[in-house]
């Protein structure tokens, strides 16, 4: 009987261990809420009109055709029982001679539910696609809209100065600057206002000193207002409160400040660390068990070199399921286990055209070159030709004319795309009627 492998999430690591496993004695299930893999360190292009959802996405289903050991299904976890060795899911209950748990993260607004409720994540496909929306139904409503109601919507607030707070600021000083005085020619753009707001002393704390300076210069030189040590307290969908007591008037919160977890139900909350993450051994695998492993994102793992467990990135994840990749043949064939082992490559962000970070473990370098180098490796990590054929050319093209053409408003989107229709303000009802 073939050895049944159980996958909940088709990120990074889900989906690099069903593909290395494919075609092999094992008897794969992969289970995901979406029927494709989400390429999430360019959400923030979607987000902004650079790139189409269909770029960063790919069918799970095309990615195994003709791959009979393989089975993808697409439902919600509901349970584990590890005693009964199923997953309980809306789709059905699924048995397993052995689990991985590679579910990922999603946006932690620290318990703050109005933030929940009015601000913009941008953690999904879906998710940035509502946020291209409602910043192009923005400046669609900004047309007609009074003095007391411009104020909010051009003012854009970010939240995070991670990577992905920094690239998705940069972008939109990128679309103030180049596109939208364009596309509205009879709007005034100088009063747009692109905010990063970072707790922190720094953008990209984990990063380098220069590269968080260099980080922070180059956004301020595109017009971005950057302000460190800034932490957002509340926000009511028309202001910001910072915690010295002053306020944004903003429209638009994006919140990139953080993420959690998604543990499924069943698993110990003794095993449960900061940031809802789960602890493992040197093996990936759930202390206490010997068949339940946990990869990426949601993996916690300390070792000398990374004592608070690995950084959460898509290099990290990958090398895991690698890694266990080889442990599944060796348990097949009665083998001791490998355990883990991370070198970081180092880590790099972008923060416009010919402006990025990277810092590599024997040095670091900014500019041109980094671009180039931030641009190439993401490339590599696509997952199909014609997907990597698609995005050079839309950066090309971007490139060499500043534009793209890619901001359409599609419509319906997620709930927190709009306001309950009782609670909006007349504009906020116009931009619901586009």
């Amino acid at each position: 009987m073939l050895n049944r492998i159980v996958i909940l999430g088709a990120g990074f690591a889900g989906l690099q261990l069903a593909r290395r496993l494919k075609g092999s004695n094992f008897d794969i299930t992969l289970i995901d809420q979406y029927n494709f893999h989400q390429f999430q360190p360019l959400f923030y292009q979607v987000a902004t009109g650079r790139l189409e959802p269909s770029s960063v996405s790919f069918p799970l289903r095309k990615v195994f055709q003709n791959k009979a050991n393989v089975h993808v299904r697409i439902a919600n976890i509901e349970r584990i029982d590890k005693t009964e060795k199923t997953v309980y899911t809306d789709a059905g209950i699924f048995a397993y001679d052995y689990l991985v748990i590679a579910t990922g993260c999603t946006t932690n607004y620290f318990g703050n539910k109005n933030i929940e409720r009015y601000a913009y994540p941008m953690k999904s496909t879906t998710e940035a696609i509502a946020l291209r929306n409602r910043i192009l139904l923005n400046f669609e409503a900004a047309l007609d809209a009074s003095p007391e109601e411009l104020e909010g919507i051009m003012n854009i607030v970010v939240v995070g100065g991670g990577p992905t707070g920094v690239e998705l600021s940069g972008s939109l000083a990128e679309l103030k600057r180049n596109i939208l005085p364009r596309d509205y020619p009879d709007m005034d753009f100088s009063r747009l206002n692109v905010y990063l707001l970072e707790a922190g002393p720094a953008t990209l704390g984990p990063m380098s000193k220069i590269s968080q300076q260099k980080s922070q210069s180059y956004l301020e030189s595109m017009g971005v207002q950057v302000k460190v040590n800034t932490q957002v307290k509340d926000y009511d969908g028309k202001k910001v409160l910072l915690a010295d007591g002053s306020t944004i008037a903003s429209n638009t919160l994006i919140w990139a400040a953080g993420v959690t977890g998604n543990v499924p139900n069943g698993i110990d909350a003794s095993l449960l660390v900061r940031g809802n993450r789960i602890k493992t051994d040197a093996f990936n695998r759930i202390p206490g068990t010997d068949n339940i492993f946990v990869l990426g994102d949601i993996a916690y793992m300390e070792t000398e070199q990374f004592p608070k467990g690995h950084p959460q990135l898509a290099n990290v994840a990958i090398a895991q399921a690698k890694n266990l990749v080889q442990n599944f043949k060796r348990l097949q064939n009665g083998k001791t286990l490998l355990p883990f082992s991370y070198k970081s490559p180092g880590t790099m962000a972008t923060v416009g055209k010919r402006k990025a970070v990277v810092d590599l473990p024997f040095m670091s370098f900014q500019g041109r070159f980094a671009w180039f180098v931030w641009m190439f490796l993401h490339l590599m990590l696509i997952l199909s030709v014609k997907n990597k054929l698609i995005i050079f050319i839309n950066w090309a093209v971007s490139y060499f004319t500043n534009d793209t053409t890619l901001r359409l408003i599609l419509l319906p989107t997620k709930h927190q795309v709009y306001l309950y229709k009782e609670e909006q303000t007349p504009i906020e009802q116009k931009i619901h009627q586009l």
